[in-house]
């Protein structure tokens, strides 16, 4: 029997039926509504390619239950800014020329974002201590690491 689940996702509502409520939310945002990002990295919690905002906190979407989730305030990258208003931390990737393949981007920015709502000043080792965890096989992390700074530079 399905059950449906209202979420609000980037600001807008949304009902979906499921299966299964231990469905990962991951597998929602992408194949019930179709959203580009987060994005399956590992699909155990380690490497953060999934990582969106519920309620304001960087969780893993790829090991948390959607009924875990049921009325939650989501925000992925998508949602965090816009072309016109880009998220500090968006603007801060592009500036120090971060991007290479941009898969395991959603998981750094939301990581990032989340840390620094918490603590808008952090010092460099409060950012690696931050982002530890995630994964980039593209080595790009003295980039990001600097486009962090710039980001926590421009609030």
């Amino acid at each position: 029997m399905a059950t449906q689940f209202r979420l609000v996702v980037d600001g807008k509502a949304h009902t979906i039926s499921v299966d299964d409520p231990n469905m990962p939310l991951l597998y929602a945002l992408r194949d019930e509504l179709g959203l580009d990002n987060p994005h399956f990295g590992c699909g155990l919690a380690q490497c953060g390619a999934c990582t969106v905002h519920v309620n304001g906190e960087a969780i893993r979407s790829c090991v948390t239950p959607l009924s875990t989730v049921k009325d939650a305030k989501i925000t992925t990258l998508a949602g965090l800014g816009t072309p016109a208003h880009p998220h500090p931390l968006q603007t801060a990737y592009v500036e120090e020329q971060v991007p290479q393949c941009g898969y395991c981007i959603n998981g750094w920015i939301m990581t990032a974002a989340a840390m620094l709502k918490a603590n808008p000043h952090p010092t460099d080792q409060q950012i690696r201590d931050g982002l530890a965890g995630l994964k980039c096989r593209c080595g790009t992390h003295m980039a990001i690491l600097r486009a962090v700074k710039r980001a926590a530079q421009m609030a």
